[in-house]
């Protein structure tokens, strides 16, 4: 039987076993995966130990350990290489430690299915990314892969910001602070506006626990502005109540942190899970809120 885990520190707020759960049961797999505490100064030891289990799958790596765990791991893929960070570690049949990044596609995936869906013939061009750290890195290169090249990214230290539109490569990132962020300009002047399906990304903890908003007002936003809170507690941010209540499409936290599951769960357990009853899963781990 397969195991798998996600470690962190804290951990029992943690959804993942959930999600895991959820879908190993519904396709009838035996396997388990499960939430294990852990601090910084308990990696070497688990790893140790882990290395050694041929019956260890893996682990999802939460805060703060998606940097501290690299030492350990024996190769990166290209994606984590990238963003230096781990949120995904597989074990090989020769005991060898994989590291991998699928938050990325954690934010590609509802962007390209929000964009089909939403707004059928739009093209993808012009985001704003709010933070500067590892959420926000994941943040621009998913959007990238879901089409976007145009991006302003917002962050209380500009220079941060235009660190990580030269690390993601995105052709027309520009740094700015926190402070100047407002409605979403027409990167194409001359051109109808509603040709284009504009993203706003919220990649830091403004909002967690409902406090600290984004300092923001979308009242003035274009009416096909998708805004994407990565944060997923609570489920309804003060950022997406605000954008629910203008009528704009709204991505929430659940959704990137279903989406990114899958993608583990697919390295831990050798299948995809069933997407297919992703509302019963959202059910399950909302309490039936929608």
């Amino acid at each position: 039987m397969k195991r798998a885990e996600v470690i962190g520190d804290p951990i029992a707020q943690s959804k993942s076993p959930l999600i895991h759960g959820f879908w190993l049961s519904a396709l009838g797999l035996e396997g388990e995966y499960r939430a294990t505490h852990m601090r910084t100064d308990d990696l070497p030891t688990f790893f140790a130990e882990r290395r050694a289990q041929p019956d260890w799958a893996g682990c999802n790596v939460t805060m703060p350990h998606k940097e501290a765990v690299i030492p350990f791991l024996d190769r990166l893929d290209p994606l984590a290489e990238k963003l230096r960070a781990v949120n995904t570690i597989v074990r090989t049949g020769g005991g060898e430690l994989l590291g991998f990044n699928t938050d990325v596609a954690g934010v590609a995936e509802p962007l390209k299915r929000h964009l089909i869906g939403g707004y059928p013939g739009h093209v993808a061009t012009y985001a704003q990314i709010i933070g500067a750290g590892g959420a926000a890195r994941a943040a621009v290169l998913g959007a990238i892969e879901a089409g976007y090249r145009d991006f302003d990214i917002f962050n209380r230290s500009p220079a941060r910001a235009d660190a990580l539109a030269e690390l993601a490569g995105a052709p027309f990132g520009t740094g700015n602070s926190l402070e100047a962020l407002g409605p979403i300009r027409n990167p194409n002047e001359g051109e109808a506006v509603q040709r284009y399906s504009h993203i706003l990304i919220n990649a830091t903890g403004m909002g967690m626990g409902g406090a600290n908003p984004v300092p923001i007002d979308l009242s003035a936003y274009y009416p096909d502005t998708i805004v994407f809170d990565m944060v997923y507690a609570p489920l309804e941010t003060p950022l997406l109540a605000q954008a629910r209540a203008l009528g704009l499409r709204t991505i929430d936290g659940l959704e990137m942190l279903v989406g990114q599951a899958a993608v583990a769960f697919e390295h831990f357990f050798g299948v995809k899970p069933p997407r297919e009853r992703d509302a019963e899963l959202r059910a399950l781990l909302t309490g039936g809120q929608a």
